[in-house]
């Protein structure tokens, strides 16, 4: 309390200087008009002199705010963009999402955000299908994706899910540290299913997605 009450009389020698500076100006102004404007300076003075103190709490609390979110946006969360359309119809092109980065570990039906790879240069956005040690295969014939011997209900997915070229040899058992990753658009991705992207060190996912923030119909978790 006392060192906010210091700190606030900063205010006073700057606002006096003012004062007078508006003062000066105000004898080379008609006198008709003279007493008018010195009444009015006085009482922008008077106002700014009662309210400084809690404007300047105002300010302190702002910038607090500023740089803790900084902080947490930093460490904890990042705002990405999504790019392409293979995870239509979950995420479009342009939405912009909130991703989770601290201390994160991938879980089946996460969706997640993956540096840049040798067959990508921009970060890519997948959901995760299978984690280590898991067995996943695909039957192609009826477009089921099985997950430990389980046809996994995938009522996020659209279209077919179809054999891309260079196709993942499967069935395959996802080694320790990596994931297996489809995009919701499955006739539209590209993704584990071909040796083109494969599958992903966990290493090399920067967080999962949890919030949509952009556009505000959409506004919400994601799921």
């Amino acid at each position: 309390m006392y060192l906010k009450y210091d700190i606030c009389k900063i205010f006073d020698k700057p606002l006096n200087a003012i004062k007078k500076i508006i003062q000066k100006t105000a004898k080379k102004i008609p006198q008709p008009l003279k007493d008018k404007f010195i009444s009015y300076v006085k009482k922008i003075v008077k106002f700014l002199n009662k309210f400084t103190p809690a404007f300047f709490d105002i300010a302190v609390r702002l910038i607090f705010i500023l740089v803790v979110s900084g902080i947490i946006m930093t460490f904890f969360f990042r705002s990405v963009t999504v790019k392409g359309f293979s995870m239509t119809d979950t995420l479009d092109t342009q939405d912009k999402l909130i991703i989770s980065t601290f201390s994160y570990t991938p879980q089946n039906g996460d969706i997640v955000v993956i540096t840049h790879g040798a067959m990508y240069r921009e970060p890519i956005i997948k959901r995760v299908i299978a984690t280590e040690g898991q067995s996943v295969s695909i039957d192609y014939f009826n477009g089921d994706v099985i997950v430990d011997g389980v046809i996994i209900n995938e009522k996020y997915a659209k279209g077919r899910t179809i054999q891309l070229s260079n196709p993942t040899v499967l069935p395959m058992t996802v080694p320790e540290g990596y994931v297996f990753v489809m995009g919701d658009n499955r006739e539209g991705s590209s993704d584990s299913r071909t040796n083109r992207i494969g599958i992903i060190p966990v290493e090399n996912i920067i967080g999962k997605a949890i919030f949509r923030i952009y556009p505000l119909n959409k506004f919400g978790l994601i799921y």
